[in-house]
């Protein structure tokens, strides 16, 4: 078959976007502040630094003849449409985006979006997880994102409340130990206050 009549990658949606968390249906597109400036930056690395300077190599391989066996021009091509296809991808999540800060809300020991909440399992193992919008989950950093099975059965819970969710692993109880809103640095930020 021709390579004209295949798919690149098969986790690409009909626009050739990457497959990403998708949001549900009718929901907004709820982001921390810091995730939202992470999206930011990455969007302007990418239109001021990134794509400028991959479009002067292409534009430089295609000045040095057959294109078809040169693979300055070919990975160039590639590269750019992987970075025009994040662009979009950033460009729509950040015009749907509702920044909500977690500091911006009132004490409360009932957990909703922005929220840090500590959970004890049966054993009595504790956990803390930060729940954020879809595109800043993280789960290594205890990030999840506000639509995972985990932050869905947490949302309006209180501090003493029990709360049953589907794991991958199957049914689990959790207890949530402490509830509290603080500031949500992007991955990778140093605070200054440390």
């Amino acid at each position: 078959m021709s390579k004209a009549f295949t798919r690149e990658r098969d986790d690409e949606d009909e626009d050739g976007e990457a497959a990403a968390t998708p949001l549900p249906p009718g929901t907004r597109n709820y982001i921390t502040p810091g995730g939202h400036a992470r999206l930011k930056d990455e969007l302007d690395h990418l239109l001021r630094l990134e794509r400028p300077h991959v479009v002067e190599v292409v534009a430089w391989a295609a000045s040095n003849g057959d294109r078809s066996e040169n693979g300055d021009y070919l990975y160039g091509k590639k590269r750019l449409r992987e970075i025009d296809r994040r662009i979009r991808f950033l460009t729509k999540r950040l015009d749907i985006a509702e920044i909500v800060d977690p500091c911006a809300r009132e004490a409360t020991d009932q957990v909703f979006f922005g929220a840090t909440v500590v959970v004890a399992d049966e054993a009595g193992d504790e956990q803390r997880y930060q729940i954020v919008g879809v595109d800043e989950t993280d789960f290594a950093h205890g990030r999840i994102s506000w639509v995972s099975p985990l932050a869905r059965a947490l949302i309006k819970s209180r501090e003493g409340d029990r709360v049953r969710f589907m794991s991958p692993a199957g049914w689990r109880e959790i207890e949530v130990v402490e509830v509290s809103y603080q500031r949500i640095d992007p991955i990778g930020a140093v605070d200054p206050g440390r």
